[in-house]
């Protein structure tokens, strides 16, 4: 059985926010498949990022999905806004949700693709009773909080074990790598069994943005489903 083409979500916060409108209509001119944008509160990471509103001036402009990344506590008293300034998919954090079932069902409700995300550290296993009713797993690649950091190799190993873990109970679950995405792992994540890149500095820092995003959507592997 051949592969399904991967996507490519260019991350926002890497972006220039002093020309976020112009970042935003590069996206959309792009090969790019989601807007990857980070919601951080300072608490579940150490970093602070957008908003409602910000959000929101995104959703007016963009012309393609929203895939929301909440990096915050207590996500459930949030979700409905999220989906009302525009989000399309919202994944919140393992790490931050006590009753996970509840809050993915609480997503769905709202008509969004349901992502749950797990930091470098949190084992592939522990997802085993949520995995058959989400719609994305987002494997992070970096310990969450700050763009430009170095790429974990431990992923590979992970996509494998959460594909074996979704196989047969799962088989249209998107699995997405979060932070050290670039042209020179891309097409060893796809090989493992990724399905969408979230790409932050390789493309925002790139000398022709649309150019990044091009190599990384055109990376087409020979591979049959891992």
């Amino acid at each position: 059985m051949s592969r399904r083409k991967h996507l490519v979500a260019p991350s926002v916060l890497s972006a220039d926010f002093a020309h976020l409108y112009d970042d935003i209509a590069m996206i959309n001119q792009s090969d790019a498949d989601w807007f990857h944008i980070d919601i951080m509160d300072g608490v579940f990471v150490p970093n602070i990022s957008f908003g409602f509103p910000v959000l929101a001036s995104i959703a007016h402009y963009a012309r393609k999905p929203l895939d929301v990344h909440l990096m915050i506590v207590e996500p459930d008293k949030y979700i409905k806004q999220f989906k009302e300034a525009g989000a399309d998919n919202i994944t919140v954090h393992f790490e931050a949700c006590t009753h996970l079932n509840r809050t993915i069902h609480a997503i769905k409700e709202l008509d969004c693709n349901a992502g749950v995300a797990i930091n470098p550290h949190t084992p592939v296993s522990l997802l085993h009773e949520i995995v058959e009713v989400v719609d994305v797993v987002c494997l992070m690649s970096v310990n969450p909080g700050f763009g430009g950091q170095k790429f974990i190799e431990g992923t590979y190993r992970k996509i494998k074990e959460l594909r074996s873990l979704a196989a047969g109970r799962n088989d249209s679950l998107l699995i997405e790598i979060d932070g050290g995405v670039s042209s020179h792992n891309a097409l060893a994540l796809l090989k493992a069994g990724a399905d969408v890149l979230v790409a932050g500095n390789f493309v925002f820092a790139a000398k022709n943005p649309i150019h990044a995003i091009a190599e990384l959507k055109g990376i087409t592997p020979d591979l049959v489903s891992a």
